[in-house]
């Protein structure tokens, strides 16, 4: 085959004036027409450009793009060398996605070209090129592919051009391993590896080169995989030139969006020179080639093929005891040669504690969990792409009681498994993809049928060294589902050559295995299926050999008929002695007959065993299995074999007659014996274990336990109550387990009845009462319950005799007012219950009523005033037979009764008619029973007999005389009286209702007397309603509201600093803390806004804020904090500012070196060198000090020198002088900076002074206190300030504890250090400060500390 490169060039628009835009997708080039763009207009772009193609000649091919722009542009297509005509080209445009295409139906050679989609509006153009490469089919005679494979002498040596294999081949090379290359050319139909080799060296050259001008290091490169989370990540490592370079996503070709979110779709996530992408939530579309481009540079490609698979049997639940091995099973849906297993979420990988296995098929794939421990218990998992499947290993202790205290010895059994379910699943999905695989080839049988026989094929030369070529067999039997493809170059077929006499090897179960081959030779094929005899060197037996060439297109796995072969072989099957078992295989054709052979001994029909055939299916069936019918079987047809053993067990078994009989209850008495005995078969040994209520039981004094191979019994003896239950009985040997289940009855007399009674009446004339049955009946039901009473005070119990089953009892035989004890036996067929006595039960107690509610007046007129009432909630569990009222005068002690004393009141209200005018009455009522009149009523309101009054009226001048947060406060007039009209208001209601509310509520239950009120409770800041309603005897008159509604608050007021003095400057030292204080008022609450240089303040500052207090805290300032703080305080009135400038600093450090220059005589140049500070301190300036050798001292000739030089004046001849320099800032000044002497000393005699030598002066000390701490007691919510002095060199460093609590960086505390004077100051103390303060000093020579108490007062 060869290949044609389309030609790429791009013509330019001549006379076009334009600017260059830059696109953001690679490779598209914008042009702007005008000098700017218009408001809400864009320019013409790609989101989506057309990508390059290599496709095969008469295929369709076809050219994608998505363009955006406003207004909408105009899409044109072209091409370098030609028109495009709407021949054979196909325009389509879907406006609602934006999506242009340029289809190329039955793709020709000739169309091969660079295509150009133009996008145009009236603003600018966007161009984007893509390249068309078609592949020729081959026309002339085919040589022998398989031949050429194995020698380079005869091959054309034709050089290849750029271009012939699809791109995505060769970004898969640049960026795959070595190992890869085989499978990546195998995949693309690429054979000719050294061609391969030297055309993928130039293409990284250039691809280096092209890297080169972003990349500093490219390494480190993982293919994408699917990871444990259910996300794909890949990841390279890579050092950028250009830290802002642009990085690009595409996916098969199209630039995929990607953020450093981890929880978008495609992320990137950068550590160092490290790069991870990530897809999350992958579905079959994230399958495709991945390309990461730096600036259009291609710097690595991966493809990420997802498996089409699925679980058609997932894993199960296994229980396993512990020592025993565990198996998980599933089955998939199209053969797989591995996939991932997850224990806990860990990978697990074969080894000494994990074995994993796969089918022959591959479809069925089996983890088998050794030697399980406790620790082996959790969540294990199958992952197959993005499949997966999971189950729970719960691993049981071995309660085997010979194991106790011992390890137990590893066993041999294995728990879990689907076993043959399993295996018939598997082997009808590998029936149905053999079917689907033949029914493809018979397809392309026919198609090859159909063409015409080619030229005649021609004689090939056999030629030497093999080249490693791809395996199509495996790969057409991996994807048997798949579409055929033709493939662009043909491969071999491998023939074997069998031996005269194949020998076949053991093989795993369900394996069927081929004879071996001596020889493998490759077979070649032609190009149209039809095959040609050629002719090789004879043999070493002499005479030529003919071999079979195919001279046809090649198709994958062309029609070659493999002859006779198993399609589903024979499966290890396990039987139980003395029932059937049955072996099963398939072959291709049903013509084909075979042989049965166990052990290696060919076997024939009998009367125990039934060899049959039903078409293609041979079976062979075990009837009656025996012992000695265990083994291998083995079934031979055509040369083919296949192999499976027979396991023959024998479990645990008991005769279903046996084990009818021993189902059957056991009833005995008490203090009677039980047996249990029950006959069994099996292998030997048989563990045997017998329960009770599902506790294992014993041999003990009242239990015996007898054990032999073929029965075992269990014998109880003196049997109690409580024997009752369950009996069951195991049997377990290395085959399986069997149980069988009985009931044990002990029969007894019934328990003692329960109580406590519940008394139903206990009037006059009957005491009813009921209990509770016995707990136990002992087994038979309860017949009859026997009682007895006994009157108080008497010594006898009189016998009333046996009542029904039903635990109830009523006595009419009773004396009013007498107590009464009844004793009370359960009676059941096997005797009578132990006594149960009740308490004492009193017949017709007296028991009065309670008090009704408190009357209530409904009207009073001067000779009448009416009341009602309510019954009273205790009745004295008796009806209310009437009510009895009575009447008191104010200031009467005497009660006198309004109704006559024999005729009690029936109704629930009475009109009182003995009244005087103008006389103020209370009123109380008592209620009658049975027993006699209760308590009476709690007495009613004051009330005047006298004709109603009228309501009052609204009262006047309603105002808010005051408002906090939380109450209100209101004041009135009261309302004018009018006679006829309205009466004089006797008092007053006040009523709220909030904003959100209809209902008003009542904010007082009495009515008020007075004309002012403060309504308490209320929310803060919320609105509401308020109204007040005037009342007197005749009613309540019409609601006074406020104007508007009011809000919870105090009066507005605009936010106002209460400090006169506040500081506008302040110096901290640099390590130190630093505190700003702000008092203030404003109603309502301000909001409170703290800036640094009018951006918000840093993280690690601290703001607390109080009523009327604002505070900030840098808790260990550093120079950065240096700056203007600003507080805003807000509120709805106004708001207020104020600023403070914080200059944190330290001591500065000296000068450099200091130069002395004479250039003008009398006059010195002092120069030195800047201080390190100077550049971190903007107040730092310099001092400047003379000493000259007549005067001997110094003294200051020049202060607040900003630069660094000065000069000095009246400099005398022959003189000596010295210039110190000194750094100075707001904290003080630095160590000085001395001059070189500078002077002509005058030549005297020598004189000569012999002074002592000096002796230095060393001033470090330890800490020391100077001044201790005191004792302090202070007032609750008072001021506290404690001091001290503390001395040292160098200066300590001071840290202040509370009951040894650190409190430097607690912001409750105003802490200072000013000259070894350190001070605490407590704004407002609390029970929470008390205790001990301690002060601790420590410098490099010592560590001094000084403690007092702090007692707070109540």
């Amino acid at each position: 085959m060869k290949f044609r490169k389309s030609k790429d060039e791009e013509p330019t628009a001549p006379g076009q004036v334009a600017i260059r835009k830059k696109s953001k997708v690679p490779g598209v080039m914008i042009t702007q027409f005008v000098e700017e763009l218009p408001a809400g207009k864009s320019l013409p772009d790609f989101t989506r450009k057309p990508i390059a193609l290599t496709i095969q000649e008469g295929k369709l091919a076809f050219f994608k793009a998505i363009i955006t722009g406003d207004p909408t542009p105009t899409v044109k297509w072209t091409r370098n060398n030609g028109e495009i005509s709407l021949t054979n080209y196909c325009v389509t445009c879907d406006p609602s996605i934006r999506e242009h295409q340029l289809q190329i139906p039955n793709v020709a050679v000739e169309q091969a070209d660079t295509y150009k989609c133009i996008a145009e509006n009236e603003y600018g153009r966007a161009v984007v090129t893509a390249t068309l490469n078609v592949i020729e089919t081959q026309r002339e005679q085919s040589i022998d592919f398989t031949k050429s494979l194995k020698t380079r002498t005869d091959r054309p040596r034709a050089e290849r051009k750029d271009g012939e294999v699809d791109e995505r081949f060769w970004e898969l090379l640049l960026s795959a391993d070595k190992k890869d290359y085989e499978h990546i050319c195998a995949e693309y139909g690429v054979t000719d590896f050294r061609w391969m080799l030297k055309k993928l060296n130039e293409k990284k050259r250039e691809i280096e080169e092209q890297q080169a001008q972003y990349v500093e290091y490219l390494g480190n490169l993982r293919h994408i995989e699917i990871k444990n989370n259910g996300c794909a990540q890949f990841e390279f490592e890579m050092d950028l030139k250009d830290p802002n370079a642009k990085i690009y996503l595409y996916k098969d070709g199209e630039m995929v969006p990607f953020s450093i979110d981890s929880d978008e779709k495609h992320s990137l996530r950068q550590m160092g020179r490290k790069f991870m992408f990530t897809v999350n939530g992958l579905s079959p579309d994230d399958a495709g080639l991945y390309q990461v481009d730096v600036e259009g540079v291609n710097v690595f490609s991966t493809d990420f093929k997802i498996p089409m698979v699925d679980f058609l049997v997932k894993i199960e639940e296994v229980k396993a005891v512990e020592r025993e091995d565990a198996v998980f099973e599933c089955v998939l849906s199209a053969p797989l040669p591995k996939i991932s297993w997850m224990g806990k979420s860990v990978p697990l990988a074969q080894g000494e504690k994990y074995d994993i296995t796969v089918s022959e098929d591959m479809l069925i794939h089996r983890l088998v969990v050794k030697d399980c421990m406790k620790v082996d218990n959790g969540i294990y998992a199958a992952v197959v792409g993005i499949k997966s499947c999971n189950a729970w290993l719960i691993v049981e202790a071995d309660n085997d009681p010979k194991n106790h205290g011992k390890k137990a010895a590893r066993k041999t059994t294995q728990a879990g498994g689907s076993g043959a379910n399993v295996m018939k699943i598997a082997a009808e999905q590998q029936a149905k993809l053999q079917k689907a695989k033949e029914e493809k080839m018979e397809a392309l049988k026919q198609q090859q049928a159909e063409k015409p026989e080619e030229a005649p094929a021609t004689k090939v030369e056999p030629q030497a060294e093999p080249e490693p070529l791809a395996e199509p067999e495996r790969l057409a039997e991996s994807e048997p589902l798949a579409e055929p493809k033709p493939l662009t170059q043909p491969k071999p077929k491998l023939k074997a050559k069998p031996k005269p006499k194949p020998k076949c090897k053991p093989v795993a179960e369900g394996v069927v295995e081929e004879p071996e081959v001596e020889e493998i030779a490759p077979e070649p094929e032609n190009n149209d299926g039809s095959e040609q005899t050629v002719l090789e060197p004879p043999s070493e037996e002499g005479g030529e050999r003919k071999k079979r060439v195919r001279t046809g297109p090649l198709v994958p796995d062309s029609i070659i008929d493999s002859g006779v072969h198993f399609t589903g072989g024979l499966q290890d099957v396990r039987a139980i002695m003395g029932q059937s078992a049955e072996m099963v295989c398939k072959l291709s054709s049903a013509d084909c007959d075979g042989v049965w052979y166990k052990d290696g001994k060919e076997i024939t029909s009998t009367d125990d065993l039934k060899i049959t055939k039903d078409g293609a299916i041979h079976k062979l069936m075990i009837c009656n299995c025996k012992e000695e019918d265990n083994g291998k079987y083995r079934f031979e047809a055509d040369g083919r074999k296949s192999e499976a053993i027979l396991i023959v067990e024998d479990p645990p078994r008991m005769d279903p007659d046996d084990l009818a009989k021993f189902s059957e209850p056991v009833i005995i008495k008490v203090g009677q014996n039980a047996s249990f005995k029950l006959s069994f078969v099996g292998q030997e040994p048989i563990k045997v274990q017998w329960y009770s209520e599902g506790e294992e039981l014993l041999n003990d004094t009242n239990i015996k336990i007898e054990k032999s191979s073929s029965h075992s019994s269990l014998r109880l003896t003196k049997c109690q109550r409580k024997n009752t239950g369950e009996i069951k009985l195991k049997l377990k040997n290395e085959y399986g387990t069997i149980e069988a289940f009985s009931k044990l009855i002990v029969l007894d007399k019934p328990t003692n009845p329960l109580g406590p009674v519940e008394v139903i009446e206990a009037s006059s004339s009957c005491v009813e009462f009921k209990w509770r049955p016995p707990k136990d009946d002992g087994g038979s039901p309860v017949s009859h319950y026997n009682l007895e009473r006994q009157q108080l005070g008497r010594n006898t119990w009189k016998k009333i005799g046996n009542i029904p089953a039903e635990a109830h009892y009523k006595d009419t035989d009773v004396d009013h007012g007498r107590k009464y004890c009844y004793r009370i036996r359960a009676i059941s067929a096997e005797g009578t219950s132990d006594v149960y006595e009740t308490d004492d039960i009193q017949a017709g107690t007296k028991a009065y009523p309670g008090p009704p509610s408190t009357p209530r007046v409904v009207s009073a007129f001067k000779d009448c005033i009416n009341l009602t009432w309510t019954p009273p909630a205790n009745t004295g569990g008796t009806n209310i037979v009437g009510y009895n009222l009575e009447k008191r005068k104010r200031g009467s002690s005497l009660w006198s009764q309004a109704n006559p004393p024999e005729e009690p009141i029936k109704a629930k209200q009475y009109g009182v008619k003995d009244v005087v005018e103008g006389i103020e009455y209370e009123f109380r009522v008592s209620a009658i029973n049975h027993s006699g009149a209760g308590e009476p009523s709690s007495p009613s309101e004051f009330v005047i007999a006298r004709d109603p009054k009228k309501p009052p009226g609204k009262v006047s001048d309603l105002k808010v005389s005051d408002s906090t947060y939380s109450s209100l406060s209101l004041s009135w007039t009261k309302p004018k009286e009018e006679e006829g009209v309205q009466d004089e208001a006797k008092g007053y209601f006040v009523e709220l209702r909030p904003a959100e509310n209809i209902e008003w509520t009542r904010c007082n239950s009495n009515p008020i007397i007075t004309t002012s009120y403060t309504i308490l409770g209320l929310k803060s800041m919320a609105m509401y309603w308020v109204r007040v309603v005037a009342t007197n005897e005749g009613g309540e008159g019409e609601p006074k509201n406020l104007d508007n509604y009011i809000i919870a608050m105090p009066p507005p007021v605009r936010p106002n600093f209460t400090d006169r003095k506040m500081k506008s400057f302040m110096v901290v030292r640099s390590g130190n803390s630093a505190r700003v204080t702000i008092n203030f008022e404003a109603s309502p609450v301000p909001t409170i806004i703290w800036l640094k240089d009018g951006m918000p303040v840093p993280k690690r500052v601290t703001m607390s804020n109080t009523d009327g207090t604002s505070q900030l805290l840098i808790p260990s300032a550093e120079r950065s904090d240096t700056g203007i703080y600003t507080i805003i305080v807000k509120n709805m009135v106004g708001q207020e500012t104020f600023s403070t400038e914080i200059r944190v600093t330290d001591d500065p450090k000296p000068p450099g070196a200091v130069e002395l220059e004479q250039n003008v005589p009398g006059t010195l140049t002092v120069s030195w060198m800047p201080s390190p500070d100077e550049k971190r301190d903007d107040r730092l300036h310099y001092m400047v000090a003379k000493c000259d050798s007549v005067k001997q001292t110094w003294h200051t000739v020049a202060h607040c020198v900003f630069n660094n030089n000065f000069t000095a004046v009246n400099i005398m001849p022959g003189r000596e002088y010295n210039f110190r320099v000194y750094a100075k800032n707001d904290m003080g000044l630095s160590e000085p900076s001395e001059s070189l002497t500078w002077g002509v000393v005058r030549k005297k005699e020598k004189f000569t002074v012999n002074m002592p030598e000096p002796k230095t002066c060393n001033f470090d000390s330890a800490p020391t206190f100077t001044v201790p701490l005191k004792t302090h007691t202070s007032p609750e919510k008072y001021e506290c300030y404690m001091s001290c002095a503390v001395k040292g060199n160098p200066i300590p460093h001071v840290t202040w504890y509370r009951n040894n609590i650190s409190l430097n960086t607690n912001i409750n505390y105003y802490i200072t250090n000013t000259c070894g004077v350190c001070s605490l100051l407590i704004l407002s103390v609390g029970p929470k400060d008390n205790g001990e303060y301690k002060v601790v000093a420590e410098n490099s020579l010592g560590r001094t500390e000084c403690s007092t108490q702090l007692t707070i007062r109540e």
